[in-house]
C-alpha cells in the first residue's frame, strides 16, 4: 500500500482552516479588543494587534494542524513497534520555515518602525523619543504620589490640579514622573502606559479623537493605598476645555505662587523616599 502525502493533506488543512479562521480573527475579533480607538494612540495600538493577528493566526493554525495531524495518523497501533529510524534533516520543512520566518520578521520590524515614525515613539519608555510628534503639542506633567495623581499644565502658567482634562483633537505629550516611589500612570481607553519614578522623565503621546470618560489607574504596586489611586479622567471640547482650564488658574492662582518652579522631573525629599 503506497504512503500517502501527508504533507500534502497538512497543507490543504492548513489553508482551508486558514482561509476561514482569518477572517473572522481579523474582521469580527480584533475590532472588539481593548484599547479602542478613542485616541490615536490606542488606534494605532489596535491596528497594530490586527496586524500581528492576522499574521499570527496561519502560523497557530499550522502548528495545530501539524501535531493534530501526526498525533492522529501516526499515533501507536497494535503491538509496540520497533525504534524507528533516525531522522536527522528533512530540507522541505526547515527551508521554507527559514525563510517564511524571516520575511516575516523583517517585515515586523519595517512595519514597526514606520508605525513609530508615523504616531511618535513616545510610549513612556524614557525623556527622549526617538519620533516625536509634529505640529501644535501641548505638554501635560502627570505626577504620581502616594496616593494620587496630579496633574501641571506648563503652557497654562504651570497650575497643578487634582483632575486630568484634555481637549479633543489636541495632540498631548504627558510627561510622566514621581514624587516618592515608583508609581504607573495607566489610561487603558487612552492606550496610554508609562512608569512613574521619582528623576525621571517619561514621555508619552496621545490625541483624544472624541469627547469621553476614562478611567486612570496606578498599575504598580507602591504602598497600602494602591488601590486608592484611582480616577476618572475627561475629554472635552476645546471650548469646554479653555473654560475650565481658566477656573483652575484662578482656583489654585494662591497655590501655584508657591509651587517649585516648573520641570521635567523631581527628586523626592530624603524623607520621603522610603515611601
Amino acid at each position: 500500500m503506497n504512503e500517502p502525502n501527508h504533507m500534502r493533506r497538512i497543507a490543504i488543512a492548513w489553508f482551508v482552516l486558514s482561509a476561514i479562521l482569518t477572517p473572522i480573527v481579523v474582521a469580527v475579533i480584533a475590532p472588539t479588543l481593548p484599547p479602542g480607538d478613542a485616541t490615536d494612540a490606542a488606534a494605532n495600538q489596535l491596528f497594530d494587534d490586527t496586524v500581528l493577528l492576522g499574521i499570527v493566526t496561519p502560523i497557530a493554525v499550522a502548528i495545530a494542524v501539524f501535531f493534530a495531524y501526526t498525533m492522529f495518523v501516526f499515533r501507536r497501533r497494535g503491538d509496540l513497534a520497533e525504534e524507528g529510524v533516525a531522522t536527522r534533516d528533512n530540507p522541505g520543512v526547515h527551508i521554507p520555515w527559514l525563510v517564511v520566518t524571516i520575511v516575516i520578521v523583517l517585515f515586523l520590524a519595517t512595519f514597526g518602525t514606520a508605525e513609530l515614525a508615523d504616531a511618535g515613539s513616545g510610549g513612556g519608555q524614557g525623556p527622549q523619543p526617538a519620533f516625536k510628534l509634529s505640529g501644535d503639542v501641548m505638554p501635560v506633567q502627570v505626577i504620581a504620589q502616594q496616593w494620587e495623581f496630579t496633574y501641571r499644565y506648563p503652557t497654562y502658567g504651570g497650575v497643578e490640579t487634582a483632575h486630568l482634562e484634555l481637549p479633543v483633537g489636541q495632540k498631548v505629550e504627558l510627561h510622566v514622573t514621581s514624587l516618592d516611589v515608583i508609581h504607573s500612570f495607566w489610561a487603558p481607553r487612552l492606550g496610554v502606559k508609562a512608569d512613574a519614578n521619582p528623576g525621571v522623565d517619561n514621555v508619552a503621546f496621545v490625541e483624544p479623537t472624541k469627547e469621553l470618560s476614562f478611567e486612570i489607574h496606578c498599575s504598580e504596586l507602591c504602598g497600602l493605598w494602591h488601590g486608592y489611586m484611582f480616577e476618572t479622567g475627561q475629554v472635552v471640547s476645546k471650548g469646554a476645555f479653555g473654560e475650565w482650564i481658566a477656573e483652575q488658574q484662578q482656583l489654585f492662582a494662591p497655590a501655584t505662587r508657591v509651587l517649585p518652579k516648573y520641570s521635567t522631573h523631581y527628586f523626592p525629599e530624603p524623607e520621603r523616599r522610603g515611601g
